[in-house]
Protein backbone atom coordinates (compact mmCIF):
# COMPACT_ATOMS: atom_id res chain seq x y z
CA UNK A 1 0.00 0.00 0.00
CA UNK A 2 1.17 3.40 -0.66
CA UNK A 3 2.39 5.34 1.95
CA UNK A 4 0.26 8.69 1.46
CA UNK A 5 -3.09 10.18 2.19
CA UNK A 6 -5.97 9.03 3.53
CA UNK A 7 -6.64 4.98 3.60
CA UNK A 8 -9.63 3.86 2.06
CA UNK A 9 -10.73 0.39 3.47
CA UNK A 10 -13.47 -1.99 1.96
CA UNK A 11 -15.07 -4.63 4.28
CA UNK A 12 -17.21 -7.38 2.91
CA UNK A 13 -17.35 -9.34 6.57
CA UNK A 14 -17.05 -8.40 10.12
CA UNK A 15 -15.53 -5.49 9.33
CA UNK A 16 -18.99 -4.57 8.22
CA UNK A 17 -20.34 -4.21 11.70
CA UNK A 18 -16.89 -4.11 13.61
CA UNK A 19 -14.13 -2.62 12.14
CA UNK A 20 -12.38 -1.83 15.18
CA UNK A 21 -10.38 1.46 13.91
CA UNK A 22 -11.41 4.98 13.69
CA UNK A 23 -12.24 6.45 10.35
CA UNK A 24 -13.78 9.88 8.81
CA UNK A 25 -16.05 8.59 6.54
CA UNK A 26 -18.73 5.04 6.29
CA UNK A 27 -20.10 4.76 3.06
CA UNK A 28 -22.11 1.48 1.32
CA UNK A 29 -19.54 0.58 -1.81
CA UNK A 30 -19.42 -1.73 -4.46
CA UNK A 31 -16.42 -4.01 -5.49
CA UNK A 32 -16.32 -5.51 -8.94
CA UNK A 33 -14.24 -8.34 -10.05
CA UNK A 34 -14.27 -10.01 -6.61
CA UNK A 35 -17.55 -11.80 -4.56
CA UNK A 36 -18.31 -12.56 -1.17
CA UNK A 37 -17.77 -16.48 -0.28
CA UNK A 38 -17.62 -18.49 2.62
CA UNK A 39 -14.33 -19.82 1.06
CA UNK A 40 -12.13 -19.75 3.88
CA UNK A 41 -11.31 -22.55 6.65
CA UNK A 42 -11.36 -20.32 10.30
CA UNK A 43 -8.02 -22.38 12.28
CA UNK A 44 -8.06 -18.95 14.59
CA UNK A 45 -10.89 -16.67 14.94
CA UNK A 46 -13.87 -19.16 14.38
CA UNK A 47 -12.23 -22.43 14.46
CA UNK A 48 -9.46 -24.70 14.99
CA UNK A 49 -7.13 -27.15 12.79
CA UNK A 50 -8.72 -29.94 14.65
CA UNK A 51 -12.31 -28.28 13.76
CA UNK A 52 -12.32 -25.03 11.18
CA UNK A 53 -14.94 -22.84 11.15
CA UNK A 54 -16.07 -21.07 7.63
CA UNK A 55 -15.02 -17.49 7.55
CA UNK A 56 -15.65 -14.87 4.41
CA UNK A 57 -13.25 -14.22 1.74
CA UNK A 58 -13.38 -12.22 -1.61
CA UNK A 59 -12.80 -14.58 -4.07
CA UNK A 60 -12.61 -13.99 -8.03
CA UNK A 61 -15.29 -12.69 -10.40
CA UNK A 62 -18.71 -11.46 -10.08
CA UNK A 63 -19.29 -8.37 -7.75
CA UNK A 64 -19.45 -7.64 -3.69
CA UNK A 65 -21.35 -4.91 -2.03
CA UNK A 66 -20.22 -4.03 1.52
CA UNK A 67 -18.69 -0.97 3.45
CA UNK A 68 -16.29 1.17 2.49
CA UNK A 69 -14.22 3.51 5.28
CA UNK A 70 -11.83 6.54 5.45
CA UNK A 71 -9.04 6.83 6.86
CA UNK A 72 -7.13 9.69 8.46
CA UNK A 73 -3.78 10.11 7.06
CA UNK A 74 -2.56 10.30 10.04
CA UNK A 75 -4.59 6.68 11.49
CA UNK A 76 -2.87 4.97 8.06
CA UNK A 77 -0.28 3.07 9.30
CA UNK A 78 -2.18 2.09 12.42
CA UNK A 79 -5.31 1.14 11.08
CA UNK A 80 -2.87 -1.11 8.34
CA UNK A 81 -1.09 -2.47 12.03
CA UNK A 82 -4.35 -3.11 13.02
CA UNK A 83 -5.77 -5.09 10.03
CA UNK A 84 -2.81 -6.85 9.67
CA UNK A 85 -3.09 -8.14 13.19
CA UNK A 86 -6.62 -9.27 12.71
CA UNK A 87 -6.74 -10.27 8.95
CA UNK A 88 -3.16 -12.26 8.42
CA UNK A 89 -3.18 -14.16 11.28
CA UNK A 90 -2.42 -17.18 9.04
CA UNK A 91 -1.73 -14.76 5.90
CA UNK A 92 -5.02 -16.72 3.92
CA UNK A 93 -5.25 -13.54 2.38
CA UNK A 94 -3.64 -11.24 0.03
CA UNK A 95 -3.50 -7.25 0.86
CA UNK A 96 -4.44 -5.49 -2.03
CA UNK A 97 -5.86 -1.80 -3.27
CA UNK A 98 -8.86 -2.37 -6.02
CA UNK A 99 -11.18 -0.24 -7.39
CA UNK A 100 -14.71 0.61 -5.37
CA UNK A 101 -17.25 2.52 -6.22
CA UNK A 102 -19.21 4.52 -3.41
CA UNK A 103 -23.19 3.78 -3.42
CA UNK A 104 -24.61 7.44 -3.03
CA UNK A 105 -22.19 9.03 -5.74
CA UNK A 106 -21.93 6.17 -8.52
CA UNK A 107 -19.62 8.57 -10.37
CA UNK A 108 -17.19 8.22 -7.28
CA UNK A 109 -14.21 5.29 -7.88
CA UNK A 110 -11.84 4.91 -4.88
CA UNK A 111 -8.67 2.91 -4.41
CA UNK A 112 -9.33 0.91 -1.29
CA UNK A 113 -7.13 -1.67 0.63
CA UNK A 114 -9.15 -5.16 0.16
CA UNK A 115 -8.44 -8.36 1.49
CA UNK A 116 -8.86 -11.13 -0.89
CA UNK A 117 -8.40 -15.09 -0.43
CA UNK A 118 -5.02 -16.95 -1.48
CA UNK A 119 -6.88 -19.43 -3.48
CA UNK A 120 -3.05 -21.62 -2.80
CA UNK A 121 -3.04 -21.06 0.80
CA UNK A 122 -4.11 -24.57 2.60
CA UNK A 123 -7.07 -22.62 3.98
CA UNK A 124 -8.81 -21.76 0.87
CA UNK A 125 -11.87 -24.04 0.75
CA UNK A 126 -13.46 -23.17 -2.45
CA UNK A 127 -16.83 -23.60 -3.66
CA UNK A 128 -18.80 -25.52 -0.76
CA UNK A 129 -21.97 -26.82 -0.88
CA UNK A 130 -24.85 -25.70 1.44
CA UNK A 131 -24.57 -28.23 3.63
CA UNK A 132 -20.92 -28.62 3.63
CA UNK A 133 -20.66 -25.01 4.73
CA UNK A 134 -23.08 -25.80 7.24
CA UNK A 135 -21.26 -28.87 8.87
CA UNK A 136 -18.03 -26.44 9.16
CA UNK A 137 -20.28 -23.23 10.48
CA UNK A 138 -21.89 -25.69 12.73
CA UNK A 139 -18.86 -27.00 14.44
CA UNK A 140 -16.77 -24.11 14.56
CA UNK A 141 -15.63 -21.82 17.34
CA UNK A 142 -12.65 -19.99 17.89
CA UNK A 143 -10.86 -17.02 19.45
CA UNK A 144 -13.67 -14.45 18.24
CA UNK A 145 -16.55 -17.06 19.34
CA UNK A 146 -19.03 -19.44 17.40
CA UNK A 147 -18.75 -19.53 13.78
CA UNK A 148 -22.83 -19.35 13.49
CA UNK A 149 -23.01 -15.68 15.45
CA UNK A 150 -20.21 -14.45 12.22
CA UNK A 151 -22.35 -15.86 9.78
CA UNK A 152 -25.69 -14.49 11.16
CA UNK A 153 -24.01 -11.26 12.29
CA UNK A 154 -22.76 -11.03 8.69
CA UNK A 155 -26.13 -11.86 6.58
CA UNK A 156 -27.74 -9.00 9.04
CA UNK A 157 -25.39 -6.60 7.96
CA UNK A 158 -25.97 -7.51 4.18
CA UNK A 159 -29.88 -7.07 5.22
CA UNK A 160 -29.49 -3.73 6.97
CA UNK A 161 -27.63 -2.57 3.32
CA UNK A 162 -30.37 -3.56 1.35
CA UNK A 163 -29.14 -6.78 -0.21
CA UNK A 164 -30.02 -10.30 -0.31
CA UNK A 165 -27.30 -12.96 -1.03
CA UNK A 166 -30.18 -15.95 -1.45
CA UNK A 167 -27.82 -19.09 -0.32
CA UNK A 168 -26.06 -16.84 2.59
CA UNK A 169 -29.44 -16.32 3.82
CA UNK A 170 -30.56 -19.90 3.26
CA UNK A 171 -27.92 -20.91 5.55
CA UNK A 172 -28.31 -18.62 8.12
CA UNK A 173 -32.38 -19.76 8.29
CA UNK A 174 -31.09 -22.87 8.93
CA UNK A 175 -28.93 -22.08 11.16
CA UNK A 176 -31.69 -20.15 13.20
CA UNK A 177 -34.11 -22.98 12.63
CA UNK A 178 -31.81 -25.13 14.55
CA UNK A 179 -31.50 -22.85 17.23
CA UNK A 180 -35.17 -22.41 17.65
CA UNK A 181 -35.74 -26.12 18.14
CA UNK A 182 -33.23 -26.92 21.07
CA UNK A 183 -34.22 -24.15 23.01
Amino acid sequence: MPDAGDLWVFGYGSLMWRPGFDYLERHHARLIGAHRALCVYSFVHRGTPEKPGLVFGLDNGGACRGIVYRVAAAKRTETIDYLRAREQVTMVYREVSRAVWIDDDPQRRIQALCYVVDRSHEQYAGRLSIAQQLEFVRQGHGRSGPNRDYVIDAVASIEALGYRETDLHRLVEQLKGESKSSD
